[in-house]
């Protein structure tokens, strides 16, 4: 079995394929703080949870925004699994075409998305991922990466409103029925979400415009995926394991002819 890791600002999503067969799936917080011993026995007990044992795993693949903590996650790895990592890197085998001016910019959990959506759903595509920060990627009916867009991240939105105002309360993050709200909390709740929604809807479009391609398919991922997809016409598709697919197709591309993975950590 492959254990695929996406280390993100907020939390690392974790799952176990057997082949194409996602076996289990995790998801466990960020935390700088915790150690590869704090981590290892996290996940061993998430496998024993499960009924499973982490001596099966024969392979690990990992994603990482968060470079801070990849040394640890590495040793964790070693010592919990004995299995040395493989890491979403520059230079790795995608079986796409990146048009980034510059592709070492490009954040491996980007790369793992395009693979992932214009592998599964078919091009041209479009995927969206509702993480800290929302990511938007464009991908070609020829299957290129044509480059994207960042946005502040629903959560992160909230906090500002929240932290950088004196008056404004803590809200709880659901989309009210009206837009015109008649009280303080649904006021925030309208305007954050609805906000969100129509530049949801804006991007896209204009997203499908310089593809040139109008009925590109919208694939969505990421925590606040299902929350936003409630109003927005836009998106075809949600995918909460987009990401870790697309991680483990790409430990499949670069498995040498040893079963061995091809790249290691930089």
């Amino acid at each position: 079995m492959i254990l695929v890791m996406d280390i993100g600002n907020t939390n690392i999503k974790t799952a176990l394929f057997k082949g194409t067969e996602l076996i289990q799936s995790w998801r466990i917080a960020t935390n700088l703080a915790s150690t590869s011993d704090e981590y290892g026995i996290i996940m061993e007990g998430m496998f024993q949870h499960a009924g499973l044992n982490t001596g099966d795993v024969r392979g690990v693949m990992i994603s990482s925004v968060v470079p801070t903590v990849n040394f640890t996650i590495e040793h964790m790895c070693r010592d919990f699994f004995n299995q040395e990592p493989s890491f979403v890197v520059p230079g790795i085998k995608t079986g796409i075409n990146i048009l980034y001016d510059n592709p070492r910019e490009l954040g491996s959990d980007r790369i793992c998305n395009a693979v992932a959506a214009s592998a599964i759903y078919g091009t041209p595509c479009i995927y969206i991922d509702f993480g800290s920060a929302t990511s938007f990627g464009a991908i070609s009916r020829k299957g290129d990466f044509l480059g994207g867009c960042i946005c502040t991240g629903v959560r992160l939105s909230q906090d500002a409103v929240v932290k950088g105002t004196s008056r404004l309360p803590h809200f709880e993050l659901i989309i009210p029925d009206k837009i015109i709200a008649r009280t303080t909390i649904t006021n925030l709740q309208s305007g954050l979400l609805y906000g969100y929604v129509g530049q949801v809807n804006y991007i896209v479009a204009r997203m499908r415009e310089e593809m040139g391609e109008p009925h590109a398919k919208v694939v969505a991922t990421g925590g606040f995926a299902h929350l936003i997809a409630q109003q927005s016409e836009v998106i075809d598709h949600i995918d909460g394991l987009l990401t870790l697919k697309g991680i483990r197709m790409l430990y499949e591309k670069n498995r040498d002819p040893l079963g061995q993975e091809a790249s290691r950590a930089v």
